[in-house]
């Protein structure tokens, strides 16, 4: 094999492919990228047997062929290159090595058989739609930050996408929680998405998904079956296994009697309770809301640290509520409100609380309350 490639093209599909191998492997194969030259292009991939992902790169190939080399180790030599770097593969030698040249600078690898190298196949995927790249974008952005990271609830460890209908309308719904909070995001389900199964898509799928959206305008086609889904861009094309487990029935846990409504500016709300917040301890981030008269009074305590007091204007004039909760959660979902305009159905103190964008009825998130 030997082709030359350009060194921006070349480092900006090793930053994909890199980050799916694990730091540290028990199988040797596994720490490699499968590089194969043809017709005029790179095809760089890379597996954790749970994920792959194959990226195309457009190469002056000298003689075709497949190479695998060291993933991380190729990828951090790339990124030291200077800009504009022609970079010229050689794996020609009798001896199995790569020889990777860039003006002055040479470099020898060493290779494993591309042989050796797993082919993680997608098998039958019966259900196919597209999706634009900003619809996928919104549903992991609002989402992820809910996912949970026990790893004993494995099941909860991914955002579970799913479709159903509503009031006769279709739509496909992304849902992640951790038990302590959850997020809902939902939009009108696109053709050929009827019938599909609930699935849930692993968090580290989610974070490679959220690179490669970075990079594109264009539709992403999304297939799946079962066990297994695909995303397809232009350039790349990234599988993933499905997480084995039954997401809960997470209905039940969005409430349906909250009759108290709270109305606020979410900014200003958010900047607030970062201030408040700065007292608390790690361990205990607790924020205590008391709302009443069109007043929201947050207030944080700590035994090392002292109190923290700070009133906001609010839409509500009812019987004054108290109600505490984790400061990051709240920010967490603060973050996720774009209009700046912000809702809260209360029920009362002991009782989960839904937030809502007031401009933007496509998100929905349920936060469960702390004692403090």
């Amino acid at each position: 094999m030997k082709l030359t490639i350009e060194r921006a093209e070349l480092l900006r599909a090793l930053n994909h492919v890199q980050s799916v191998v694990e730091r540290r492997n028990t199988i040797p194969i596994l720490s490699n990228v499968l590089l194969e030259a043809i017709d005029g292009e790179l095809n760089l991939t890379a597996t954790d047997m749970d994920i792959a992902i194959i990226e195309k790169v457009t190469a002056i190939v000298d003689m075709p062929g497949s190479i695998t080399a060291p993933a991380h180790t190729l990828y951090d030599i790339v990124r030291k290159l200077p800009d504009g770097s022609q970079v010229v593969f050689d794996a020609t030698s009798s001896d199995g090595q790569l020889v990777l040249t860039a003006g002055r600078s040479r470099f020898t690898l060493q290779t494993l058989p591309t042989d050796d190298f797993p082919v993680m196949t997608g098998g039958d995927m019966p259900h196919s739609f597209t999706l634009g790249a900003s619809e996928m974008k919104s549903l992991i952005d609002r989402t992820r930050f809910a996912i949970s990271t026990e790893e004993t609830r494995y099941y909860l460890n991914g955002i579970y996408i799913h479709t159903t209908e509503e009031n006769g309308v279709e739509l496909l719904r992304g849902v992640a929680t951790d038990g302590h909070r959850l997020a809902r995001v939902e939009m009108p389900a696109p053709e050929g998405s009827s019938g599909m199964p609930g699935v849930i898509i692993p968090r580290k799928a989610i974070s490679e998904l959220r690179k490669l959206i970075d990079e594109t305008v264009n539709p992403i086609s999304i297939s799946l079956s079962d066990t297994k889904i695909r995303f397809a861009f232009e350039e790349a094309v990234l599988t993933s296994k499905l997480i084995d487990g039954t997401f809960p029935d997470y209905e039940r846990v969005i409430p349906t009697g909250n009759d108290k409504s709270i109305g606020f500016d979410c900014r200003n709300f958010a900047e607030a309770v970062d201030r408040v917040s700065t007292i608390t301890t790690e361990k205990m981030r607790a924020v205590k809301m008391a709302m009443g008269d069109n007043v929201m009074t947050l207030s944080a305590s700590s035994q090392d640290n002292g109190t923290a007091v700070e009133e906001i204007s609010i839409d509500y004039a009812g019987e004054v509520i108290e109600i505490g909760f984790n400061a990051r959660y709240l920010l967490d979902i603060a973050q996720q409100i774009e209009s700046g305009s912000a809702e809260f159905s209360v029920a009362d103190a002991a009782s989960p609380t839904i937030v809502r964008d007031t401009e933007d009825m496509s998100a929905l998130y349920v936060l469960m309350p702390m004692r403090v």
